[in-house]
C-alpha cells in the first residue's frame, strides 16, 4: 500500500472537511497530524473512523497504539483486522504480541508464517527460531534462508552453526562469510576459528582481525596468541589488553604475563589482580608470586597463595605450606603440604585444537542448551593428541591404549567416540555434560597411568 502523505498546517481545514464526510484517507492523515502533534486521544479518535471506513494502516496505527498506550486485547484486536488483509508488519506484531505476552505459540507461529510468506524478514527470523526450538531444523534452515537472502545477518549466522552442527563444511563457511560481510563480529570470529581448526592460521587471523574490529574481545584474544608464537609481545599486550579489558579472566591474566616479560610489574600486578579478584585461581597464584619477588609482600602473597590453594592449584598449596612452615605455623602447613590438591593439566593444547573446542562449546550453548566448558573439552581433545602422538599405525589404537595404560578398552573406545564427534560435527549427538565429565575421568586417568603430565 502506497505511503499516506503527510499533512500540511494548510491543509487542516480540508482534511478536517473530508474526514467529517467520511474519507478515510484523510481521517487517518488527520489522525498522524494529532499523533504528531502529542494529541494520543485526536489521533485514536481519527485513525478508528478511517479504520471503519477500511483504512489498514489506520488498523496497524491502532494496534501500535494500544500497545503502547492501551491494552493488550485492543492492541490484538487491532493488529488482527489489519493483518487479515495480509499486512505483513501487522500480522509479525501481532504473532510477537501472542507469544510474548500470551504466550501463545501456536497461534503466533500461525501469525508468523502469515507475515513470513508476504515477505517480512523480521518475521521469517522469528519463525526459523521458533522451528528451532521445536527441533525442526529442516524448517527452521528454510525460514533462516529466506530471512538470511534478504539481508538478515542474524539469520546468516544461525545457518552458519546449524550447517556445523550437521557437518556440511561449505555451507558453514558460506553463510559465516555472508553474515561477517554482513557486519556480523560474531559470524567473522567462529569463521576465524573454523578456519584455525582446518589449520589454515593465515585465513584464521584475518576473520579475527575483521571481528576485532567491532572490538570482539575473543578475536583480540586469539590475536594476542597469534603475536605471542611471533615473539611480538608489545603487540600480544595490546590485544591481551583489550579482551581484558572485557573482563575475561583468562585474557587478564595472559596480560599479566605478556607484562612480566616486558618488565612492566605495575601492569602485570593489575591484571594478575583483577583475574584474582574474579576467581582466577592460576591468576591468584601468579600475583602471590609476584607480590613476593618483585614487591616484597609476604602477606599479600599468602592471601593469594590461600585463594588459590582453595581453589584447587597444586602449585600454591604447596606454596603456601612452605611460606607457613618458615612462618612457624606448622599445623595449616601441614594441612596443605600433606594433602595438596592434584596437579592440573597445565600443558597447553594446539590452537586448532582449542578453537574446535570453543566451537563446540559455543554450538551446545545454541537455543538455551547447557553448554558445554570449552576448557573441558580443549583437555579432552589435548589428552587424545599427546597419547597418540608417538603411534605412526593409528589402526588399532583403542587396543594399544588399553593394553599400554590398563584403562579398560570400553572407556578408551568412548573417549576416542567423544573426540570423533568434537572433530567432525555432524557425525553424532553433542555429548552431554554429563558424558563430557565421564570422558575427562577416562582422559586424566589415562595420562596418570601413562605417566604425562
Amino acid at each position: 500500500m502506497p505511503a499516506v502523505p503527510a499533512p500540511r498546517a494548510g491543509d487542516v481545514p480540508e482534511l478536517l472537511a473530508a474526514a467529517r464526510a467520511g474519507d478515510a484517507q484523510a481521517a487517518h492523515r488527520l489522525g498522524r497530524l494529532y499523533a504528531q502533534h502529542g494529541d494520543r486521544a485526536a489521533a485514536r479518535m481519527w485513525w478508528e473512523r478511517a479504520a471503519a471506513g477500511g483504512s489498514v494502516d489506520s488498523a496497524y496505527n491502532l494496534g501500535i497504539w494500544h500497545e503502547m498506550h492501551g491494552s493488550l486485547e485492543d492492541a490484538v484486536t487491532w493488529y488482527e483486522a489489519a493483518a487479515s488483509t495480509g499486512d505483513a508488519e501487522a500480522a509479525t506484531n501481532l504473532a510477537t504480541l501472542l507469544l510474548e505476552q500470551r504466550g501463545d505459540a501456536g497461534a503466533a507461529r500461525v501469525w508468523y508464517e502469515s507475515a513470513a510468506e508476504a515477505g517480512s524478514r523480521r518475521a521469517a527470523r522469528r519463525l526459523a527460531l521458533m522451528c528451532e526450538d521445536a527441533g525442526e531444523l529442516g524448517l527452521a534452515r528454510e525460514w533462516h534462508r529466506r530471512a538470511a537472502t534478504d539481508g538478515d545477518a542474524a539469520s546468516a549466522h544461525d545457518l552458519g552453526f546449524l550447517a556445523y552442527c550437521a557437518g556440511e563444511e561449505a555451507e558453514t563457511v558460506r553463510w559465516w562469510e555472508c553474515a561477517a560481510r554482513g557486519g556480523h563480529a560474531e559470524s567473522a570470529y567462529y569463521l576465524g576459528l573454523y578456519l584455525h581448526a582446518c589449520r589454515d592460521p593465515e585465513g584464521a587471523e584475518a576473520y579475527y582481525r575483521l571481528a576485532a574490529r567491532s572490538e570482539h574481545p575473543g578475536a583480540a584474544s586469539r590475536l594476542g596468541g597469534i603475536a605471542l608464537t611471533r615473539g611480538d609481545l608489545r603487540t600480544a599486550r595490546g590485544w591481551f589488553e583489550q579482551a581484558a579489558g572485557a573482563g575475561r579472566a583468562e585474557d587478564q591474566r595472559m596480560a599479566g604475563f605478556v607484562c612480566v616479560e616486558l618488565g612492566d610489574t605495575a601492569a602485570a600486578s593489575h591484571w594478575f589482580g583483577r583475574a584474582a579478584a574474579g576467581g582466577d585461581a592460576e591468576a591468584a597464584f601468579n600475583y602471590g608470586l609476584l607480590l613476593i619477588a618483585e614487591f616484597g609482600d609476604l602477606a599479600g602473597g599468602r592471601h593469594w597463595f590461600r585463594q588459590a590453594a582453595r581453589a584447587g592449584h597444586h602449585g600454591a598449596a604447596v606454596e603456601l605450606g612452605g611460606l607457613l612452615s618458615v612462618a612457624g605455623e606448622h599445623g595449616e602447613a601441614q594441612e596443605w603440604l600433606s594433602d595438596p590438591p592434584p596437579p592440573a593439566w597445565d600443558r597447553p593444547a594446539e590452537p586448532e585444537l582449542t578453537a574446535r573446542a570453543e566451537l563446540a562449546a559455543a554450538a551446545t550453548a545454541r537455543g538455551g542448551g547447557v553448554p558445554l566448558v570449552a576448557a573441558e573439552l580443549a583437555e579432552v581433545l589435548s589428552t587424545w593428541d599427546v597419547v597418540t602422538r608417538p603411534l605412526h599405525d593409528l589402526s588399532d589404537v583403542l587396543a594399544w591404549l588399553a593394553e599400554r595404560s590398563g584403562v579398560h578398552e570400553s572407556a578408551v573406545e568412548h573417549l576416542a567416540s567423544v573426540r570423533g564427534t568434537l572433530v567432525r560435527p555432524g557425525s553424532a549427538p553433542w555429548p552431554s555434560p554429563g558424558e563430557l565429565q565421564h570422558v575427562l575421568t577416562t582422559a586424566r586417568d589415562l595420562r596418570r597411568r601413562l605417566g604425562l603430565h
